[in-house]
């Protein structure tokens, strides 16, 4: 049967979905440009947004990455529900013992955090704007529970690391409620997690908590669960080779976006979308594109940890004038420095099971 995602497509996810990542955590520091809905939702956002489309200049693709970029986030955590299904229910791998799970994840999250940590607290102790930590930050940063620390939009820093507590979450549920259980586990996880963001819509603090954590993130984790217990069925047979549908699959979830966005409710669905409509970009990028799109997927890692870093330099002196030229600045230096750090990355044990 045709497989729904090959592992060069799941790849080619990582590199747009880290492109968002990357752009987005650049851009929303710029003075004038639109401000996101990522943890909280507010009004104001949203009419900023549409001031921009009513409005439009040369910065409209800023302030389009710097809304939508952080959905890149949910991309990377529909892959890791996929991955988990691929590797420990469809691969050859017998059953693995719950505390080797742990250890074996955490250490494989670890050798990339730990390399990005490192550089970025280094480079901004000798640079403006140092963000001091506690003892008990520190520690829960590198035991990847600081999300659970109260404001832990305040403890997790640089911003982007929050995504090591939650991934580590959710494989820790995985292995003990969805691993090898049920589907209608994994679709009543989601809908309990649904139903505990929207009884706090109207409490901004507890709702930041809630995002930060597996709460937040149980819907395209579970979407991922559920699409790799689907891989090579005949459900996916007829319709994998149809482009068309395709087509129209990525203009319908790009409309469906914008326009649930704009809604409160709606909004907690968008990650959804966001998944669904990549996956049809993916099937429709042409062969000349998908090249790079690979190459960026494979040093995704190195650039998620490596970017916070590249960001400190080239915000400050372009944060108000000449905006494209320090964009362009991040981008080049960032993919360059990543491209090293992988280097360093793959250069540490790996964690066995």
């Amino acid at each position: 049967m045709k497989e729904i995602l090959t592992r060069t497509e799941c790849t080619a996810m990582k590199g747009i979905a880290i492109l968002g990542i990357m752009l987005h955590n650049y851009c929303h520091w710029l003075k004038g440009i639109t401000r996101e809905n990522e943890y909280t939702w507010s009004q104001w956002k949203n009419d900023q947004l549409w001031a921009v489309f009513n409005q439009p200049d040369e910065l409209l693709p800023m302030h389009l990455v710097s809304y939508f970029g952080h959905y890149g986030v949910p991309v990377f955590l529909f892959l890791s529900g996929f991955g988990l299904v691929m590797k420990y229910e469809k691969g050859n791998l017998q059953d693995v013992n719950y505390w080797r799970f742990v250890r074996y994840n955490y250490l494989k999250l670890f050798r990339i955090f730990i390399v990005g940590f490192v550089l970025f607290t280094m480079f901004d102790a000798f640079t403006p704007g140092i963000h001091r930590y506690q003892a008990h930050e520190v520690i829960a940063m590198i035991g990847m529970f600081a999300n659970f620390l109260e404001h832990p939009s305040q403890v997790v820093w640089p911003g982007p690391y929050w995504y090591f507590s939650v991934t580590l979450q959710l494989y820790i549920l995985y292995r003990l409620l969805l691993y090898r259980r049920h589907w209608g586990i994994t679709v009543v996880l989601m809908a309990l997690c649904w139903l505990w963001q929207v009884a706090y819509l109207d409490d901004a603090e507890t709702l930041e908590r809630l995002r930060y954590n597996l709460v937040g993130g149980m819907l395209p984790f579970g979407l991922g669960v559920l699409t790799a217990r689907l891989q090579n069925t005949g459900f996916w047979a007829s319709f994998s080779q149809n482009r068309v549908a395709f087509f129209g699959i990525l203009l319908l979830s790009v409309a469906l976006i914008f326009v649930m966005c704009l809604h409160i409710q709606a909004w907690l669905w968008v990650p959804a979308l966001i998944v669904v409509g990549t996956i049809a970009l993916v099937k429709l990028l042409p062969e000349s594109i998908m090249t790079y799109v690979v190459w960026i997927g494979t040093i995704s890692a190195a650039i998620f940890v490596t970017h916070p870093l590249v960001r400190k330099v080239f915000v400050r002196p372009y944060i108000q004038d000449d905006l494209y030229a320090g964009l362009l600045l991040y981008f080049v230096a960032t993919l360059f420095l990543s491209w090293l750090v992988k280097k360093i990355i793959d250069q540490m044990p790996s964690p066995k099971l």
